[in-house]
């Protein structure tokens, strides 16, 4: 499947080509055309993220892309749905200056996730490649959450009878 969405890819539409490639089309191809040209986008290719698009448009009342898709393919994973959070929390730290109190893990989460988004469009010279250089770390999130609920490696290990590890 070819999909398309708006150049200079960042956070939501990093994370929602990531969501595409491991759960909905492992062979996904992905375009990406300048804001403001949008009419100019592959016709074989299914838009994310672009304005006026009807079921997978860009962050809005009903949310990011990323959540957008875990609807529309029916991805019923506790752990799809945590990093859901975190890209709705980084968006709205973004859109309407949303602050995640303490204790919000997936806010705190959210935020350097951002940092991290931020620096790879310094770090990578196109789209592609920074999708490319990304997706490890939303691998890296997913396992987290798949393999113990969001909590940190530390919480995880106090919170076992065996004691703490040790870790950091």
């Amino acid at each position: 499947m070819k999909w398309v969405t708006t150049a200079n890819v960042h956070f939501d539409r990093v994370a929602s080509p990531w969501l595409i490639r491991r759960f909905i089309d492992p062979k996904a191809e992905f375009f990406f055309v300048a804001r403001g040209q949008e009419d100019k986008r592959p016709a074989d290719a299914i838009p994310i993220a672009i304005p006026g698009t009807a079921k997978l448009g860009p962050h809005d009342k009903d949310g990011p892309t990323f959540m957008k898709l875990l609807r529309e393919y029916k991805l019923n994973d506790p752990a799809l749905e945590r990093m859901a959070k975190v890209v709705d929390e980084g968006v709205r730290f973004v859109t309407e200056g949303y602050r995640p109190p303490i204790g919000d893990r997936e806010g705190a989460i959210a935020i350097g996730y951002l940092a991290f988004s931020d620096g790879m469009i310094l770090h990578k010279k196109n789209d592609q490649e920074r999708l490319d250089a990304s997706f490890v770390a939303y691998d890296a999130l997913y396992a987290l959450f798949k393999a113990n609920k969001g909590m940190s490696l530390v919480a995880r290990d106090q919170s076992q009878e065996s004691g703490s590890s040790g870790r950091l």
